[in-house]
C-alpha cells in the first residue's frame, strides 16, 4: 500500500512516498480503506520537531474519512462510510495511507449528504469548535470571538456558533483578501487586521461591552488581544499557537473582569464527550445550516506541497488529501 513517511522531523523534505505492507490485523480495531485525509497544523508541528516525543519514521495524519473493510469482530458493519479522529499521526501511524487500523470509540459514520472529502475535513476542526463552545457555557444569545475566519478551527466556531443561536460572532481576517473572501461568503463582522486593531474591532461592533466567549486557535498576540476584547465573567478557550507560543498578557484583563481563560486539547476528551459533539454537529451540516469548506484537494503523493500550501500560504478553508478518485 502507499503512504506518506516522516522519515525525519527535517521539514518538508523529511517526507517520502513509500510503498508499505498492509497494516496487520489489530485487536479491538477496525480496518478502514482511507479515501480522503486532513491536513493540519498538528502534522507541521511535528515535522518540524516541535513534539518531542514522537519520534520517526512516522506516518502523519491525525483525521481521515474511509470505508470500513474489515469490522474486526466489532458490531461495525463492512462497508460503511466512517471519518475518524484521534492519536493516529502522533503516537501511531496516522491517516495518509491506504489502510489504518482504527479504534471504534474513534469512528462516526458519515451521513449520506457528506461526501468523504468534507467528511474528513470535519473531525479535528469541528470536534473542537463544538467542544469548546460547550466548554466555555455557550448559549444562544451569547457573543463569541474566534479569530481567523479562514482557518479550519475559527471558521468551524463561527458557523457552529451562529448556527446554534448566538447573539453575536465575530472573527478576523489577517488579509484584505481574507475579508472580502469572507464578505463573499455571508461571514458578517470580520475585522480587517490589515486596518483595524483586533480589540479596536471588537469594541467597535459590541459598543463597547466585549465578547462573553473567546475560542482562540492561533495563540500569540492574538490572543492576548483576544483576551483585552473579554466582557464581564468572560471565558476564553486556547487551543492553538500558529502565530506564537508565548504571549504577553495583561492580567487584569481576568483580575478585573472576573473572567477566566483555559487551554484544551481534543485529544484528552473522553468519548461520551465526542459523541455528544458530534450528534450536535452532524444535522447542522447535513441540513445545510453550517457548510464546511475545503479550499483544495492534492493527491496523497503530493502530501508536501499540500502541507506547504496550508502552513506557508494560508488558505481560505481546508486543505485535504485525496487516496481515491
Amino acid at each position: 500500500m502507499r503512504a506518506i513517511q516522516a522519515e525525519s522531523f527535517s521539514g518538508y523534505g523529511g517526507l517520502r512516498l513509500i510503498e508499505a505492507s498492509k497494516p496487520e490485523p489489530v485487536k479491538d480495531r477496525a480496518l478502514v480503506r482511507v479515501t480522503a485525509a486532513g491536513v493540519t497544523p498538528l502534522d507541521h508541528t511535528i515535522l518540524a520537531g516541535g513534539l518531542p516525543r514522537t519520534k520517526a519514521p512516522l506516518v502523519l495524519g491525525d483525521e481521515g474519512a474511509g470505508v470500513i473493510e474489515d469490522a474486526g469482530g466489532l458490531d461495525l458493519a463492512a462497508g460503511s462510510r466512517v471519518m475518524f479522529a484521534g492519536p493516529y499521526g502522533v503516537r501511531e501511524n496516522g491517516a495518509w495511507q491506504d489502510w489504518i487500523w482504527v479504534r471504534p470509540e474513534d469512528l462516526v459514520l458519515v451521513p449520506d449528504e457528506i461526501d468523504d472529502v468534507v467528511a474528513a475535513s470535519l473531525p479535528v476542526a469541528y470536534l473542537t469548535a463544538q467542544i469548546t463552545l460547550t466548554l466555555a457555557g455557550f448559549k444562544p444569545g451569547k457573543t463569541v470571538l474566534a479569530p481567523a475566519i479562514g482557518g479550519s478551527v475559527g471558521n468551524a466556531t463561527y458557523q457552529l456558533a451562529r448556527a446554534q443561536g448566538a447573539g453575536k460572532v465575530i472573527s478576523t481576517a489577517g488579509s484584505a483578501a481574507k475579508a472580502a473572501r469572507a464578505r463573499e461568503l455571508g461571514y458578517d463582522d470580520v475585522i480587517d487586521l490589515t486596518t483595524e486593531d483586533l480589540a479596536q474591532g471588537v469594541r467597535r461592533i459590541t459598543e463597547g461591552r466585549g465578547v462573553d466567549i473567546v475560542i482562540d486557535a492561533i495563540g500569540g498576540e492574538v490572543m492576548a488581544s483576544a483576551l483585552s476584547s473579554l466582557g464581564l465573567g468572560g471565558v476564553l478557550i486556547t487551543l492553538g499557537y500558529s502565530a506564537g507560543r508565548k504571549s504577553l498578557i495583561d492580567v487584569t484583563d481576568l483580575i478585573w473582569k472576573g473572567a477566566r481563560m483555559a487551554g484544551f486539547a481534543l485529544a484528552a476528551q473522553p468519548p461520551p464527550v465526542i459523541a455528544s459533539a458530534w450528534s450536535t454537529i452532524l444535522p447542522l451540516i447535513a441540513n445545510g445550516s453550517v457548510n464546511p469548506i475545503v479550499e483544495r484537494t492534492y493527491p496523497l503523493e503530493e502530501a508536501a506541497e499540500a502541507l506547504r500550501h496550508l502552513i506557508e500560504d494560508r488558505p481560505f478553508g481546508k486543505v485535504i488529501l485525496k487516496l481515491e478518485g
